[in-house]
Parts: structure tokens; sequence; C-alpha cells
């Protein structure tokens, strides 16, 4: 994939490439170099990189103009809404996130995911990790999905269609490739969407519903329950409001918001759906988006990220102020 590189601008305060794409939202996404990120979406092979003293993403696309393609990374990362002025408002609603999060992990963001490979990668969530998930969906791409290109000797492959994974023998090949009981809520899932009259039409036009009728909707699928039906409704069917909660929401919200959840170690449907309500009370429209960014600020991988993104830009300047100021007395 010998393509240009092109700049996206967009600082670091709105995109931190190395959380947004390593948090569990996709799991197409590895590290092939220290700085680049190599990943599928949209059909197409990427590589996106960033540097800390740069307002920029570069980009490489397998295929496309350089226009449609900046506008493809432009959706994928919601680049019309900005996460700074959020933080702001979530900091002055919320004591607790400003304690949390502070000015740290900056430009944490929800993904708009294609709503196939979101529903069909969150099924394989179930009981999961996400190197396991990222495994999963490895395979799963590589056996249905059609071949897009390679890189330093790795094939890469578009997420299946509905269509490809609804055939017969779909389940049976995923128990073989590890995939457990997860096999057949794929299948079932797939064969579902493909017999209903406006097959995969019918899960993108729950963009157009209200969250509470898509949700509703998408638990009608074997293997989607409220946990899943929130995330995809929250990472590709634009419910900005949707909160997904799993046993580390759960802990974060007993220690730190409700302490009368305390000792609770599964989630009722009541349960679940207080700590839905209290967090959209506290944090409005965009309270998948904070709870997006409270997940991510309490994942041990993050801990040490703990400085604002300007600070390292701040002293590199002092340190050219400092040289330039030691020329100047020689």
């Amino acid at each position: 994939m010998a393509r240009q590189w092109h700049r996206l601008p967009c600082t670091n305060l709105e995109v931190q490439l190395d959380i947004v794409l390593s948090c569990g939202q996709s799991f197409r996404w590895s590290k092939t170099s220290p700085s680049t990120w190599t990943g599928v979406f949209a059909s197409k092979l990427w590589h996106l990189k960033q540097e800390e003293e740069e307002d920029n993403i570069m980009y490489q696309a397998s295929s496309g103009n350089q226009n449609d393609c900046e506008q493809e990374l432009r959706n994928y990362f919601q680049l019309h809404i900005s996460v700074k002025d959020l933080y702001e408002k979530w900091r002055e609603a919320d004591p607790v996130f400003c304690k949390t999060v502070g000015t740290k992990l900056q430009g944490i963001r929800v993904l708009r995911q294609d709503p196939v490979e979101n529903l069909f990668s969150f099924i394989c969530s179930s009981n999961n990790n996400i190197e396991r998930i990222t495994l999963m969906i490895e395979k799963l791409c590589c056996h249905y999905g059609e071949e897009i290109g390679s890189f330093e000797e790795k094939t890469y492959y578009a997420f299946p269609t509905v269509d490809a994974m609804s055939v017969c023998g779909v389940e049976e090949k995923l128990r073989e490739l590890g995939f457990g009981y997860r096999a057949g809520y794929i299948s079932k899932s797939a064969k579902y969407i493909a017999s209903l009259e406006n097959g995969v039409n019918w899960l993108y036009n729950l963009r157009n519903v209200s969250y509470e009728n898509a949700k509703e909707e998408l638990q009608k699928l074997t293997g989607v329950g409220a946990k899943v039906a929130d995330c995809v409704c929250l990472m590709s069917l634009d419910k900005t409001g949707a909160i997904p909660v799993d046993t580390h929401i759960l802990q974060i919200t007993s220690r730190d918001y409700l302490p009368k959840l305390q000792g609770k170690q599964t989630l009722s449907t009541k349960c679940y759906n207080e700590i839905g309500d209290h967090f959209r009370n506290i944090w409005g429209e965009y309270a998948g988006w904070a709870q997006t960014v409270l997940f991510a600020s309490d994942l041990r991988r993050f801990k040490d990220k703990n400085e604002e993104p300007q600070t390292k830009k701040k002293k590199t300047s002092n340190k050219k102020t400092e040289k330039h100021k030691k020329t100047k007395q020689k």
C-alpha cells in the first residue's frame, strides 16, 4: 500500500488515536509502528498516525480520492462534534468527572461505525476481553469477508456482509474456530436480518427512530441484551445518550456516584436502567460519550496518560526559548 500521506487538521484535544482506537470500540485496529495505526473501515485499509506536537492526523487509504477519504475519516471520528467543548460542559455539571478526568485523557470520542460490523463485533464481546474479541473478528473477516489489501505480509479483509454470515454452515465453522456459543448468536442474528422484508436496511433505518425503539428492536436478535444493544445504539446508530452498562461501569457507579449499589455483583434490569438514567440526568444529550471517557479513564492501561496533551508541547517550547536565550548571551 504505497500511497501518499495526507493531512487531516485535528488537534489531539479532539482525537487521541492511541486511546480511541484501543479502548474497545472497534476491534479492527493495531499498532504497526510506534506512531502508526493500521486498520479497516469503509472497505478500505488505512494507516493513521498522530504526532504529539502536530495538530494533524496523517492518513493513507488503500483506495479512493483524497476528498472522499477525508470525508470518510471525518464521519468515522464524528469531527463535527467538539469533545473539547463537551469536556467543559461535563466538568461543570459533574464534580466527579472534573476530579476523575480533570485535564487528562483529552480527545476521547465515540466512533461512528458501520452498524453491521458494530453489531456482530459486540455479539462476539459476550463474556470476553478485547484481545480475544479482536482475534475472533479477524477470523470472521478472514473466512467471510472480501480481501481488500495487504501490508507487511498480512492480508486484510472487509467485514462480512449479513448475507455472507447467514449461509448454511456458518455456525459450525465458527464453532470450529473457537467462537463457542457466540457462533450460534452470529448465525441466528444474520439469518433473522436477512429474512426481513427490508433486509439489512432494517438495521440502518434504526438510525432514524428513537433510542428506545432502536434498543427494543435490537434486542429481538439472538445474543443481544441491553448492554450490546446500547453499544450498537451509541457507536453506530447515533444515539448519543445510550449508556452501555457492564460490571466495570457498575463498579465506577457504586464507588463514585451511587454508594447504595455497593456490594451488587450482578445487574438487574432495574439497576441497569437506574445507572443509565442517573448519568443521562447528569451529563445530558451526550451522556454516552461522557461514559466512554469515564470508562477509558478507569482502565489500567491509560492510568499513566495523566498529562494534558499540550503540556509536552509547552515544555518543548520552553526548551527552545532557553536555548535561544543562551545563544543570544554568547
